[in-house]
């Protein structure tokens, strides 16, 4: 696994990155709300400048908000023994990364940003705050966390944080999904977003022959031949649950994309956000 040091500093500097790209945050929230434009004067955030009326115009003119309520930003881990695993890297290195980033993100736009991690039961929560200490703390929980032999259990989850949390928030819910959750009722109660977080080997693995597999959640051992056909025949068996797991976040109302441990968790999650998905 990665240490939570690279993956803090490598999240803070794509955030960093992006305000200078004139893009503070990934959220598309209930932060601020837009009143006017008008000229520039010394002392404006350059981060408004409104780049096409200045153009137009040739003099700067920067945009005018009105602050709103702040939003309210909890991210989700589902620690179960299946986020040990990965190719390319550990799926719970790929969870840690989203996780800071949301965080810094969140952070970056004037939101407060709380992290909980679940299994079983709840384990870990890093409560609401506005510093940058709660997306270390939160990550190092992630990675500090005891992975094999744990069970994520969504419905579990679901029902402690619609009694939990009170205040009407955006839930980020990462993990594996490799059961389908009930979420209607705290989506009804909150935004629920699900990231789910998988290996491009685990879904589509190359025949192996015949191995002795361990099931990090259970220890339990599976022995056989794991030829073409098998392979094959389990390849369909995740395509046509991801399928209805998919169906059913959709049907709750509840936005959901693949984050794979190949691929960039920033690019991922800033076309989820900002509606690419």
């Amino acid at each position: 696994m990665k240490n939570s040091r690279h993956i803090l500093l490598k999240a803070r500097r794509q955030i960093i990155g992006d305000r200078i790209g004139n893009n503070p945050s990934m959220f598309r929230g209930e932060g601020y709300d837009f009143i006017e434009l008008r000229e520039y004067v010394s002392g404006d955030d350059t981060r408004h400048i409104d780049w096409n009326i200045t153009a137009k115009m040739q003099r700067p003119f920067v945009k005018v908000f009105r602050e709103e309520r702040e939003l309210s930003v909890v991210t989700v881990a589902m620690l179960g023994g299946s986020l040990h695993f990965g190719k390319e890297q550990f799926k719970i290195d790929s969870l840690a990364e989203a996780v800071a980033l949301i965080g810094y993100s969140a952070l970056s736009n004037g939101d407060l940003f709380t992290h909980i991690n679940f299994s079983e039961t709840l384990r870990d929560e890093v409560r609401a705050s506005k510093k940058r200490f709660a997306v270390a703390q939160s990550v190092e929980t992630i990675l500090g966390s005891e992975l094999l032999h744990r069970h994520a259990d969504y419905n579990t989850m679901a029902t402690t944080l619609y009694r939990r949390l009170k205040r009407r928030s955006l839930i980020v819910v990462l993990g594996d999904f490799f059961e389908i959750p009930d979420l209607r009722l705290l989506a009804k109660k909150h935004e629920v977003v699900a990231i789910v977080v998988r290996d491009r080997f685990e879904e589509k693995p190359e025949p192996l022959g015949f191995s002795a597999l361990i099931d990090p959640e259970s220890g339990a051992v599976l022995e056989g031949d794991f030829n073409t056909r098998s392979v094959r025949k389990y390849h369909e068996r995740v395509r046509e649950h991801d399928a209805a797991l998919f169906d059913r976040l959709r049907r709750d109302g509840i936005r959901a994309t693949k984050l794979y441990t190949d691929a960039s968790a920033s690019v991922t999650l800033r076309r989820l956000f900002q509606g690419r998905v």
